[in-house]
């Protein structure tokens, strides 16, 4: 009879696990303009977390946004345009697995093809591709996958739904019989 109990709260742990597995995340895609100047502006809001990154990689003091766009997924199959005045990234999310999502990338100038990528975008670190020189810069792709409220609480747990809920299951037991 004490079984019944037990049982049901796996279950239960094993549904909530499942639905926080596929809860959405917001990507953001930004085109970036890369240059050295002798007083650089501060950096933009969206690329603070990657300054120091960005300045190691690719040798500028001043990064610009020319065109941005946040999208939400929530199946992991959208698609969705990050546009300025004469480049749009054109991003089509084809599914997504453990480590993140899988991308499909078109750099357009006006409307001849740039280029064309496969790309993954990890769900714990920034997707930044080296794109063509732009005047005395250089423009950068860069996608993120933005920290939620309850990102803090995901990155914590493995990513496969019985797994986490085993172990949500394991807390719950060790919490009630010490």
């Amino acid at each position: 009879m004490q079984l019944r109990p037990l049982l049901l709260a796996v279950l239960l742990v094993l549904a909530v696990s499942a639905v926080s597995a596929n809860a959405a995340h917001v990507v953001w895609s930004g085109l970036v303009i890369a240059e050295n100047v002798p007083q650089p502006a501060p950096i933009p809001p969206e690329l603070t977390k990657l300054e120091q990154t960005l300045k190691d990689l690719f040798g500028y003091n001043q990064f610009e946004v020319i065109g941005q766009s946040d999208k939400t997924l929530k199946t992991g199959q959208e698609d969705w345009l990050a546009n300025s005045k004469y480049f749009g990234l054109h991003v089509d999310a084809r599914g997504e697995n453990d480590a993140g999502y899988t991308l499909s990338l078109k750099l357009y100038k006006e409307n001849e093809v740039m280029l064309e990528t496969d790309a993954n975008l990890s769900k714990s670190s920034p997707l930044v591709i080296k794109g063509p020189q732009v005047g005395s810069g250089q423009l950068l792709l860069v996608l993120v996958v933005k920290e939620d409220a309850q990102a803090h609480r995901r990155h914590a747990e493995p990513a496969n739904p019985i797994t986490a809920g085993w172990h949500r299951l394991r807390r719950m037991i060790h919490r009630v019989i010490p």
